[in-house]
């Protein structure tokens, strides 16, 4: 692995189209280079230079835990898709053929997980649909800006890949912050915004800045969250970038209109803290005024050791950042490939906070963002004689679940909150009568919407 820190200055990007042209995949076969090129065609592949040649170990690839992170692995398909994708690159298949098998692919591959398209779109006061925002929890609402929906990398398991494959209808954007700030207005309940995507970070200063001021005038907003890869994946944008210095002073004008700053960085490895310029990039971003608080996904292959989360967490303290979630890998994409048990992440959570003093223990976890909302695995305990997980809600639909106990049966083999059962003789869990009202009503704005559409198409 190089520590290439001011080396790779200049950007430079592989997309599926380029990984021949990658020198350090050269010593694969033909079918392992078939085998990528059949996942790229179905899941998003974009990597950059940085990561080649200063995050990933070479020597220890396939086994390297930033390698699986960022290039397409065969078991990230059902063995039945990678064959019939693979049979098509090789006899020379046409570029709309391999766009309609991969979009049969993605169709059963869960898109929208936790119900994003049908549950979270916020209305204006006018009835009509606040375009590229998402409104589950109360005090927070999620902005995608249209030109933030890429990264400067993409990460294998990401549960957003939907936003980066081509298909416009699967897309969170909006290129506009007035119908935001107007709902904003109309809702002072909301304290957070968190622009997110894709990674608001690959946008020049000037474009972001047109984002962020006009929210600094809403009086009730609170807090500016920005979900950023970019610490990771391209230091390079706080220190090196030809604006750099121009985004930081935006950092600091959110700190001087009284608004609190959160950059909510994804670190899933210690090594993509590793570098010379990814611990100036953090101490930039922080001299700025922001505060780092950092997330991941437990992952198969990559994390899933208590010995990285704890060298991870203890990086990130060190270098000033504040460790926030430890997730469970979503219900989509590439899941079955990355996939922990929820018994072993309880497990590696627990005995990775166990290693590190109480700074890092701010970290919470193992957590699973469902429909309902972030659902802790709290622990293990035996209750009335039956071995059950205790649960609670970190955030939820309805905000008086937050905090409230919860216990579903013991189940070594269950990955995904909808693998367990209830325990101790309940039918569902508490909240599940309330979810199907929320479903209930969603379903029935959709019908009236669409009812709406066909009498203007009539008319």
């Amino acid at each position: 692995m190089t520590d290439a820190t001011e080396s790779s200055t200049k950007f430079q990007v592989y997309g599926a189209r380029d990984l021949d042209q990658i020198p350090q995949l050269a010593g694969l076969d033909a079918r392992q280079r078939l085998e990528m090129k059949a996942v790229a065609a179905v899941l998003p592949f974009r990597v950059n230079r940085y990561v080649v040649e200063a995050l990933i170990d070479w020597s220890r690839a396939p086994d390297d835990p930033m390698y699986r992170l960022t290039f397409p692995q065969p078991g990230m398909l059902e063995r039945a898709d990678l064959e019939r994708m693979v049979a098509l690159l090789r006899r020379g298949a046409p570029a709309s053929v391999l766009a309609e098998r991969a979009r049969e692919i993605q169709a059963r591959l869960n898109p929208h997980p936790a119900g994003q398209q049908e549950l979270n779109v916020p209305r204006l006061p006018s009835g009509r649909p606040l375009a590229g925002a998402q409104h589950k929890y109360a005090e927070t609402v999620l902005f995608f800006p249209s030109q933030g929906q890429t990264c400067h990398a993409y990460c294998s398991y990401c549960f957003r890949w939907a936003q980066f494959v081509g298909l416009e209808e699967l897309r969170f954007a909006s290129s506009e912050t007035t119908p935001l700030c107007e709902y904003l207005t109309a809702n002072p309940g909301v304290s957070d915004v968190l622009l997110t995507g894709g990674d608001p970070m690959v946008m020049r200063a000037k474009l972001l800045r047109r984002y962020i001021e006009p929210l600094l005038a809403v009086e009730s907003l609170q807090t500016v969250r920005v979900g950023t890869k970019a610490p990771a994946y391209w230091p390079q944008r706080f220190v090196t970038d030809s604006d750099a210095d121009e985004l930081l002073r935006l950092f600091e004008e959110v700190r001087a209109a009284g608004k609190h700053l959160a950059v909510m960085a994804h670190y899933t490895h210690p090594a993509e803290l590793s570098t010379d310029i990814a611990q100036r990039a953090l101490a930039r971003i922080r001299g700025a005024g922001a505060v780092v608080r950092t997330q991941s996904p437990l992952l198969r292959g990559i994390n899933d050791r208590a010995a990285t989360w704890a060298a991870l967490w203890r990086a990130q303290v060190r270098h000033g950042a504040v460790p926030y979630y430890m997730f469970v890998e979503r219900d989509t994409g590439a899941r079955r490939y990355f996939e922990v048990p929820l018994a072993r992440a309880l497990d590696v959570y627990n005995d990775a906070i166990r290693r590190c003093s109480g700074l890092a223990r701010t970290a919470r976890g193992p957590s699973m963002s469902a429909a309902s909302g972030k659902v802790l695995i709290d622990g293990v305990a035996e209750l009335r004689g039956e071995r059950v997980f205790v649960l609670k809600f970190l955030q939820a639909r309805d905000p008086a679940w937050v905090g409230r106990p919860f216990f579903a049966r013991f189940d070594a083999g269950a990955t995904w909150i909808d693998d367990l059962q209830p325990a101790l003789g309940a039918r569902e869990f508490f909240f599940e009568p309330e979810m199907r009202r929320i479903r209930d009503r969603a379903r029935l704005r959709v019908l009236d919407a669409a009812g709406a559409r066909a009498q203007l198409g009539a008319s």
